[in-house]
């Protein structure tokens, strides 16, 4: 007997469940657009009724939600991951890498969250303030910079703005197939400099 992916997560618990109908969900957005995304559609992808869909998301709208804060909570978990760093500039680089890891490794939710994937969708003011935590660990790691004394010029969520400008548009073309990843990087690596160079407080001028 074939045991349906709801039938496999329900043994694992609800979290499991709904990260199951949030795949099913984002796979059919990015395979045929979002038309496909009405519940009762997810539900045969999944194998589960139309109720639980209801119940865990209430429906379409708070199902696109889920989605996009899915893909939040996942990128959150990446920059999370980024180890200490005697060096807070070096750091503050690692935590870019770690935005185009996330962006390479997680294509799809990364167009739902940036890329207006789920056509029509407007997350709730509610959804963008647990959103912009993303952004805050970035403006936090430009402040140590600037209480180091290793950057200067500008206030911190000026600097991150600019960064995020820049690294957004990088990885939107590197995952939309413009650059191949060996070339990609260190042109990646090179931008995020440049980007930074002007507030660093010691410039090289050899």
């Amino acid at each position: 007997m074939t045991v349906s992916a709801y039938q496999q997560a329900q043994r694992e618990g609800q979290s499991v469940v709904r990260a199951v109908i949030l795949d099913a969900a984002k796979g059919l957005l990015i395979r045929e657009g979002p038309g496909a995304l009405t519940v009762r559609r997810i539900s045969g992808e999944v194998g589960c009724s139309t109720k639980v869909i209801y119940t865990l998301f209430g429906g379409k709208d708070g199902l696109g939600e889920a989605l996009w804060l899915e893909g939040f909570a996942r990128f959150e978990r990446w920059l999370l991951e980024v180890p200490p760093h005697d060096d807070p500039l070096e750091r503050l680089h690692m935590g870019l890498r770690a935005y185009r890891a996330y962006a390479l490794g997680e294509p799809d939710y990364y167009r739902v969250m940036f890329e207006g994937a789920f056509s029509g969708f407007r997350p709730s003011p509610e959804a963008m303030d647990t959103a912009r935590r993303t952004f805050d660990l970035l403006i936090r790691g430009v402040a140590v910079c600037l209480e180091a004394g290793v950057l200067r010029g500008a206030e911190a969520a000026e600097i991150a703005d600019m960064l995020w400008m820049a690294v957004h548009g990088a990885v939107s073309l590197e995952i939309s197939g413009y650059f191949e990843t060996d070339e990609a990087e260190p042109r990646f690596r090179l931008l995020c400099a440049s980007v930074l160079t002007p507030f660093l407080t010691e410039r090289d001028t050899s």
